[in-house]
């Protein structure tokens, strides 16, 4: 498939534990774990190399609150790394989509700007936005819809931090039945805390 004709990229992000874990056991909103990993220069610089060529961010309810109740707050905070104020700023002023079987899909309702509430297939929307016009869309750490669009074979890359932690349990990114699939390695960098930050390209 060439450049041309394969449409906008899907591009997905997520941390990940070392035992390939996204979330802890007990808590999966408890992200203590990823913190000190998540500051560091590989972090910043991976996540920053992903939203950069973003034109749309595609994000399930549970993170969009959790993205768009942090944050914004960041832009003004004093001391905050630049490349945190961008990824700030571009969060708020980018076109989002949220995906959100309780959220009002009315046009306008949504509580944050310049969003779309989908109660949908999080296959079906991503589709439908890969084949309109702007640059990558990106998924920033949502676990359900990341698992939906590597089960319909929509991801096009496939970005990771892995934190050089074991979680013992929780859910997995990765789980059986996946398609087979081939992916090669676009992108890598390791840090001196141990983190890993990896992009894998889908090879069609």
């Amino acid at each position: 498939m060439t450049e041309q004709n394969r449409g906008r990229r899907v591009v997905t992000n997520l941390a990940v534990s070392l035992d390939g874990r996204y979330a802890m056991p007990d808590n999966h909103l408890d992200m203590s774990w990823v913190m000190p990993y998540a500051v560091t220069d590989v972090a910043r610089d991976h996540l920053t190399s992903l939203w950069e060529p973003a034109t749309t961010a595609v994000l399930g309810r549970v993170n969009a609150e959790g993205f768009l109740g942090f944050w914004p707050s960041v832009i003004d905070m004093e001391g905050a790394d630049p490349r945190d104020v961008g990824f700030a700023k571009w969060l708020v002023g980018v076109d989002k989509v949220v995906l959100s079987s309780t959220l009002d899909p009315t046009p306008g309702a949504a509580p944050w700007e310049r969003t779309t509430v989908e109660n949908r297939p999080a296959a079906e929307v991503v589709a439908e936005l890969k084949a309109s016009e702007g640059g990558d869309i990106l998924v920033p750490s949502s676990p359900s819809v990341i698992k939906q669009l590597l089960a319909a074979d929509l991801v096009d890359r496939l970005a990771l931090t892995v934190f050089p932690v074991f979680l013992g349990g929780g859910p997995r990114l990765f789980e059986d039945g996946l398609p087979e699939v081939g992916w090669t390695i676009a992108r890598q960098a390791a840090g001196p805390a141990g983190v890993l930050a990896l992009a894998y390209e889908r090879v069609r």
